[in-house]
């Protein structure tokens, strides 16, 4: 199989189709919206292929034959007519009142040129020119407009540290959209493409017909590369690459499908510069993302099986910020699992993939000014001794680290009063290496705090808050005891190598480890 260009950062679909890069073709699952519908609404997290997804709509609705020469669709669709196209998207930069609506005009001017169209009036609004230029474009041609719709949100998105702007453009936004429902007569096809899942209530009440299907099955591949899609397409590229550690690093993301997909920024990175790096997290710093966790009182120990219904999930507003719905659709969870009880479809959501357990952990913590470098030393420094069994060493690195943390976790000052505070630390710390950690082990006498897997090694930790009373060592005596009297290490008895019983004892008033005991069985 010869090898081609890769399309990194590359929306342009003629641009890939026509200078020899690597395609994944999407035209059978194209094929399938364009047969069944009309109206389409469909969110992914940033860099998943959405642009490139809207301008291949553009090409196949504009009639450009040759470009899909050789791919699934080009046999069944009719070539003979091709259909205007208003194409908007919203990749500007709206961190100021009147921005939008100068963008939104400019968009239009563009349009209404490039289709030689008498220019309206100039003291029109952008929803009055884009229902005027409908009208013209399916009266002129005859045949009615394809409507494509690309980072809808992202006028809104960039502003929510910015209430009232944020509610400005998404109101500007809501008078737009409308505009496309009043002129279903002009409309052949619409598709909607973002981030987020805003609700049709507050920016999509004029146009309440869209389709989601964000969370389709059937739609579930539309963005993203497969397992096959790896194989049929870029052997060429995987040649000398650990399979299995890409599918550990970059795959797991899931919209309710069967399938579960890699971004395709990591991939197409991971081929170019050979690394197995956190390329699509690197892209954006989600500081929005922190100090919403840190308002609401919820530490990354929070994150993993996160149990959530669909209605959570695929909701978002200015006014009503959910996070559950802000980690699904942003990316940095998606769905491991799903249940349905009494009529309600109740979902798990998880990390997708080592990429981003370690580096949301990492960047929480340099959220509360730890720089990554020393959060990663600090966990593989913490991760040495544990294993090497220096405890004692252990315990001191770990006092060094909580004491130069500050207490901003949760917005409640009492927070150091909490066994949840000192495991959250602890878990970031050890998730920003990578390494192997269980949370809440549940075996058949009850579940760990927290398990380290270190080689064949197991470290069994269980937390304790010491009682007004008690000292550091009886605290830790105590949670020594509760794990040893429920038998946590045999679960782990079976990994051929030493387990390790460790109770960690914290104080109130000191905010810190008071004192560690170890127990090997």
């Amino acid at each position: 199989m010869d090898r081609h260009l890769l399309p990194i950062g590359i929306p342009d679909f003629a641009t890939i189709r026509g200078d020899s890069f690597y395609y994944v073709d999407k035209t059978p699952l194209i094929h399938q919206l364009v047969k069944q519908g009309r109206y389409y609404f469909l969110s992914r997290p940033r860099r998943f292929g959405k642009s490139l997804l809207a301008d291949t709509l553009h090409e196949l609705f504009a009639g450009n034959e040759q470009l899909f020469r050789g791919l699934y669709i080009h046999e069944f669709w009719d070539w003979s007519e091709a259909n205007p196209i208003v194409h908007l998207c919203f990749g500007g930069n709206y961190n100021e009142p009147g921005n939008l609506a100068s963008d939104i005009l400019a968009q239009l001017r563009i349009i209404e040129r490039n289709a030689g169209l008498e220019v309206p009036l100039q003291d029109l609004t952008g929803p009055e020119r884009l229902r005027n230029l409908l009208d013209q474009l399916h009266v002129r041609s005859g045949r009615r407009v394809a409507v494509l719709i690309d980072e809808y949100d992202k006028p809104i998105l960039d502003v929510l540290g910015k209430p009232d702007l944020a509610k400005e453009n998404r109101d500007h936004l809501r008078g737009l959209y409308g505009i496309v429902k009043d002129c279903a007569r002009h409309v052949r096809f619409v598709f909607v493409t973002g981030v987020s899942m805003f609700s049709k209530v507050s920016l999509f009440s004029g146009l309440n017909n869209l389709e989601d299907i964000s969370l389709d099955p059937q739609f579930a591949t539309l963005c993203g590369y497969t397992d096959g899609d790896l194989n049929a397409v870029f052997a060429p590229e995987i040649s000398g690459l650990d399979r299995d550690r890409i599918r550990h690093w970059y795959n797991g993301y899931n919209w309710r499908g069967e399938e579960k997909v890699y971004n395709p920024f990591d991939i197409l990175l991971l081929f170019k510069k050979r690394e197995f790096q956190p390329w699509w997290f690197r892209t954006g710093t989600p500081d929005f993302l922190y100090q919403t966790m840190l308002k609401r009182g919820v530490s990354p120990l929070d994150l993993e099986n996160r149990v959530s219904d669909v209605d959570l999930v695929s909701t978002f507003d200015v006014d009503d910020i959910g996070l559950d719905a802000l980690l699904f659709q942003t990316g940095y969870l998606t769905i491991a699992s799903e249940d349905s009880r009494g009529g309600e479809t109740f979902i798990t959501l998880d990390y997708p993939n080592r990429e981003i357990r370690q580096s949301l952990n990492k960047g929480l913590l340099g959220h509360l000014g730890k720089p990554a470098g020393e959060v990663r030393a600090v966990g593989e420094s913490l991760c040495r001794l544990l294993a090497g069994g220096d405890f004692a060493g252990f315990a001191d690195r770990l006092r060094s680290f909580l004491a130069g943390v500050p207490y901003q976790w949760h917005s409640k000052p009492e927070i150091g009063r909490y066994e949840a505070w000192y495991k959250g630390l602890l878990y970031a710390c050890f998730r920003a290496t990578g390494a192997d950690l269980r949370l809440e082990d549940a075996s058949s006498h009850g579940s760990a705090d927290m398990v380290l897997l270190h080689g064949e090694r197991a470290f069994v930790l269980e937390f304790k808050m010491a009682r007004d009373s008690e000292d550091g060592d009886a605290a830790a005596a105590r949670a020594l005891v509760q794990a040893r009297e429920r038998n946590y290490a045999e679960k782990y008895s079976g990994l051929g190598g030493s387990v390790y019983l460790v109770g960690l004892a914290f104080g109130r008033k000191e905010r810190n480890l008071l004192a560690l005991k170890t127990e090997r069985c």
